[in-house]
């Protein structure tokens, strides 16, 4: 499940990206109205989690133009505004639920998670290259009908990867993504993490699918060796 957060504060944005991705999300965190606002028309999220103060633009702004252009992503509005007009303002602009800072992480989870379940699409439910399949709300992966057992973040890594089929992701982006982490070019952790995913997913399959572009990274694609 990818999630784009929009908070300037950083160490408000830090701890949401972090919480969110330990419980299993693939997160994307921006600090601008701007960025938020090219992010949220041009990519493809199951939540919008929006602050309304924002550098450049608000939030409000923010969603309304999401909804004039025909974009129903969820938004959840995380803003230390909490008069009854701001959320009523919030709600009547088309967001889907409104949290007031400061706030318990266990209660934004919660949210969150009711948000995508009410959000998601049959179609989103499942995604798949070839002949391997994720179910999202089970996160479980299955490749030519059998299932295959993963850890949580191998599963958030797969799940990455197969959401961006097609794209070269460098190492720097899924350590950030994955492990919340700044990558360190002499710690070997997401080649090893490759490997083990691979071993699961490509060794006893065909066609391979995990394919390693040399000083890049690695992508999701279907080839054949």
């Amino acid at each position: 499940m990818k999630i784009l957060v929009v908070e300037d504060e950083v160490k408000t944005g830090d701890y949401i990206k972090q919480g969110l991705i330990e419980s299993g999300f693939v997160v994307e965190l921006v600090r601008t109205g701007l960025d938020g606002h090219h992010k949220a028309m041009t990519g493809e999220y199951e939540l919008l989690i929006l602050d309304v103060m924002l550098p450049d633009i608000n939030g409000w702004k923010i969603l309304s133009s999401l909804r004039e252009a025909n974009n129903h992503t969820p938004v959840l509005f995380l803003t230390a505004r909490d008069h009854v007009n701001d959320r009523v303002k919030g709600l009547e602009l088309g967001a889907d639920d409104y949290l007031v800072k400061p706030f318990a992480f266990a209660e934004l989870l919660a949210r969150v998670r009711t948000l995508i379940r009410r959000g998601t699409s049959v179609p989103n439910n499942t995604i798949h290259i070839a002949d391997l399949e994720l179910d999202i709300p089970s996160r479980i992966a299955t490749r030519n009908g059998r299932t295959i057992n993963l850890t949580t973040k191998e599963f958030t890594l797969l799940e990455l990867m197969v959401r961006r089929q097609g794209e070269v992701l460098p190492r720097s982006l899924i350590a950030s993504q994955v492990w919340d982490m700044n990558f360190d070019s002499d710690t070997n952790v997401i080649d090893v993490a490759i490997r083990r995913l691979r071993a699961k997913i490509d060794d006893d399959f065909s066609p391979k699918l995990i394919q390693t572009v040399r000083g890049m990274g690695y992508k999701m694609c279907i080839h054949e060796n």
